[in-house]
């Protein structure tokens, strides 16, 4: 089968945020240009189906990018985007203007992601975020205003002293908008990260799961539905891209820092930005055994609601998940964690909020 997805790593951000450790680094216009042909080399050597169904360019921040520079990337893919059905770029309220969301139009982005977190200025300014909310909303009519309205946003509970009328605020907020997918996250603490220089620590269970609640039972009665564990949105606006990745099959990973897995093998690419200058992209690849495939192929699939198509999935490995698996499965759902309806296996409800738990014990 070929490859249908491919991401695409921007590592540009205008500034940093207290709590990313994704690979990236600050604007520097010279620095981008010769990001550009370095980037443009790799997809050269790279024999990349041309009939790909989605595109998905993250970061960092792609919009970071001069206007000239972001033309420049979105007419080095567009060989590739032609027959794309979901072609999504994330975006930070305060990059956005007019000309750049017309030139996205001109390349046919249909789908945006909005790196929003929270609607609560002390927050942001906590989280060495440049935006407010005013800003948000002016980004996101101008999506709407050249018809680009399969529009997600990004929210994240967890942040020091937020609390949960904070975070309530924010939900309120963001549903304002009237948007058709939310994705949200728990603020975790990374090493070396300005929040972990200054030791804040990342909330207690109990807030965290209080927070959680809040969001799913507030989104639910918004008219969303949970498909991910992270992620909920209205009918027909699930991300494309994202599935790939849940359903465990293959993508390509572009630039610094991206991953990709192509034919039974892992690939990340490297964080350093002269090996990548000069050519040298790939800092690892990993071989795939059976029982790696199938690990990965339930910690992927498990993140959904609807879980792992068992009939699929034995036809992918030629083995039968419930047997292979048996005394595992067996015990959680004594503990009422997983279970098995229409031939999907999935978490419970109540083993939703302990994914992590659950997949390691298929490690066997």
């Amino acid at each position: 089968m070929s490859i249908k997805s491919l991401y695409l790593h921007v590592p540009f951000c205008k500034t940093i945020c207290g709590y990313c450790d994704f690979c990236h680094f600050l604007f520097n216009e010279e620095k981008a240009n010769n990001w550009l042909i370095a980037l443009e080399n790799e997809i050269k050597d790279k024999n990349i189906n041309k009939d790909l169904e989605t595109i998905y360019i993250g970061g960092g921040t792609p919009t970071s990018l001069n206007i000239i520079q972001l033309e420049k990337l979105l007419a080095i893919m567009e060989p590739y985007s032609k027959n794309v059905n979901e072609y999504t770029i994330e975006v930070n309220p305060e990059t956005i203007d007019e000309d750049k969301v017309k030139l996205l139009k001109k390349y046919n982005i249909n789908r945006v992601s909005i790196g929003v977190q929270t609607s609560d200025n002390r927050l942001l300014k906590l989280m060495n975020r440049f935006h407010d909310f005013n800003t948000v909303i002016y980004c996101v009519n101008l999506f709407k205003k050249y018809d680009i309205n399969n529009i997600s946003v990004d929210v994240m509970y967890g942040i020091p002293t937020q609390t949960l009328d904070d975070l309530n605020k924010t939900l309120d907020d963001v549903l304002s908008l009237d948007i058709p997918h939310i994705s949200i996250y728990c603020l975790t603490i990374e090493p070396d990260t300005l929040f972990d220089r200054l030791n804040y620590k990342e909330v207690d269970e109990d807030l965290d799961a209080d927070m959680y609640d809040l969001i799913n039972n507030k989104l639910i009665s918004n008219g969303f539905f949970q498909y991910e564990i992270s992620n909920y949105s209205k009918k027909g606006y699930e991300s494309k891209h994202n599935l790939t990745y849940w359903n465990y099959n293959d993508f390509y990973g572009i630039s610094l820092s991206s991953s990709g897995k192509e034919n039974n093998v892992r690939y990340d690419n490297t964080k350093d930005f002269n090996k990548y200058l000069n050519g040298d992209y790939i800092e690892n690849k990993v071989i795939l055994s059976q029982d790696d495939l199938m690990f990965e192929h339930i910690m992927m699939g498990l993140r959904k609601k609807e879980g792992i198509n068992i009939k699929d999935f034995n036809l992918r490995y030629k083995t039968s998940l419930i047997d292979k698996y048996k005394d595992v499965i067996k015990s959680l759902i004594n503990d009422g964690l997983i279970e098995i309806n229409n031939e999907y296996i999935r978490c419970s409800v109540k083993g939703m909020l302990i994914s992590n738990d659950i997949i390691v014990k298929f490690m066997i």
